[in-house]
C-alpha cells in the first residue's frame, strides 16, 4: 500500500498501522504526516494559544511581585517554558477524560480523541512526555518549589474528572492555574507569605470567573451530556455571580496592591482590568455562544494589563529608589 492509496481522515495510529503492512513504502506523503502532527497540536492546544496566555500573565505578575523587580532570566524561562508544558499536558489529559462526551458537544465534538484521529494510549504517552518534560524543569527550582510543583500537578490531573462530580470544576481548574503564583514566591525564597497567598486567591477567583463564561458556551450540549459546570450551577444568575466573581478579584488584587505598598501603574492597571471586565459583561448580556466566546478570550487582555501594570509599578520604584 503506497502513502496516496490512505485515507486523510485515518487516524494516526490507524495510518502507522497501514504503513507498517508488508506492503509498507518508505517513503512517506507529507501531507499525512502533516495532517497527523497537526492532530497532536490540536490535542495539545498549540493552535490556541488562549490558555497558555491566561496561565502565563498572572504567573509571570507573580513572578515579579515576588522577585520585587526583575527575576533572574532563568526562572523567567523556567515558568514560561513551563506554563507552556503544563497547559499542554492539561489539555491532553482533560481531552482523554472527555474522549465519550466530546462528541456529544458542539465545540468539542471534532477534537482528535473524540474523532479516533488519536488513539487514547498515545494521548497517555504524550501526557507523561510533557509531563515528564516539565519535571526535569522543576528539578532546576529549590525543594519547597519542587513539594508545590508535585502538588499542583496532582490538582491539574484531577480537575478533568471533576466535572462529572461536582457544579464546581472551575474551582479545581482555578486552583491548578493558580498554583504557578505560589510556586512563584518559593522559588524567589520568599516563602509562601501572605502576599504569595492573597494573588492566589485572586487569581483564583478570577478563573471562576472567566471559565463560568466559557462554560456558558457549551451549558445546553452539557445538560444533556451530564457534565457539571459552575455555568449549569448559577443558571440564570449566571452574569450577576461571574461579575461577584470579578468584582471580589479586583478588590483582593486591591488589597495586594495595598500591602505591597504600590502606587500608581499597578492601579491604572487594575482599572483598565475593571474596564475588561465591563466590556466583558456586555459581550455576555445575551449569552450568546460566539459572544461569550469573545468574552472568555478577552481575558488575555486582563492578564496583560495586569503583568504590565505589575513591572510598570516595580520598574518605576526602582528607578526612584
Amino acid at each position: 500500500m503506497s502513502c496516496k492509496n490512505i485515507p486523510l481522515n485515518t487516524s494516526c495510529t490507524r495510518r502507522d498501522k497501514l504503513l507498517a503492512s508488508p506492503l509498507k513504502i518508505n517513503v512517506l506523503c507529507v501531507t499525512q504526516v502533516g495532517s497527523c502532527w497537526h492532530d497532536y497540536l490540536r490535542l495539545m492546544r498549540l493552535n490556541r494559544p488562549v490558555g497558555s496566555l491566561l496561565l502565563l500573565w498572572p504567573t509571570l505578575a507573580a513572578l515579579w511581585m515576588a522577585a520585587e523587580g526583575l527575576p533572574p532570566i532563568s526562572l523567567i524561562a523556567i515558568f514560561t517554558l513551563g506554563t507552556f508544558l503544563m497547559r499542554s499536558a492539561g489539555c491532553v489529559i482533560n481531552d482523554y477524560a472527555d474522549r465519550e462526551v466530546d462528541g456529544l458537544v458542539r465545540r468539542t465534538r471534532d477534537r482528535p480523541l473524540a474523532t479516533g484521529a488519536i488513539q487514547p494510549r498515545a494521548a497517555l504517552i504524550l501526557f507523561a512526555v510533557l509531563s515528564l518534560s516539565a519535571g526535569i524543569l522543576v528539578l532546576l527550582l529549590n525543594r519547597e518549589t519542587q513539594l508545590l510543583a508535585v502538588a499542583g500537578f496532582a490538582v491539574a490531573a484531577l480537575y478533568p474528572f471533576m466535572k462529572r462530580w461536582t457544579y464546581l470544576p472551575q474551582t479545581v481548574l482555578g486552583a491548578a492555574f493558580s498554583w504557578g503564583i505560589l510556586m512563584a514566591w518559593t522559588a524567589t525564597e520568599r516563602g509562601l507569605n501572605s502576599d504569595a497567598w492573597l494573588m492566589f486567591i485572586a487569581s483564583l477567583l478570577w478563573i471562576v470567573a472567566y471559565d463560568t463564561i466559557y462554560a456558558m458556551v457549551d451549558r445546553e450540549d452539557d445538560l444533556k451530556a451530564g457534565i457539571k459546570s459552575t455555568a449549569i450551577l448559577f443558571g440564570n444568575l449566571d452574569r450577576f455571580m461571574i461579575g461577584v466573581l470579578q468584582l471580589s478579584a479586583l478588590a483582593t488584587l486591591f488589597l495586594l496592591g495595598q500591602k505591597l505598598d504600590y502606587r500608581h501603574a499597578y492601579y491604572i492597571g487594575l482599572l483598565g482590568c475593571a474596564g475588561l471586565f465591563i466590556y466583558q459583561q456586555y459581550l455576555i448580556r445575551t449569552r450568546a455562544p460566539d459572544a461569550c466566546l469573545a468574552a472568555f478570550a478577552n481575558n488575555i487582555q486582563v492578564g496583560l494589563l495586569l503583568f504590565c501594570g505589575t513591572v510598570a509599578e516595580l520598574t518605576i520604584a526602582s528607578y526612584l529608589a
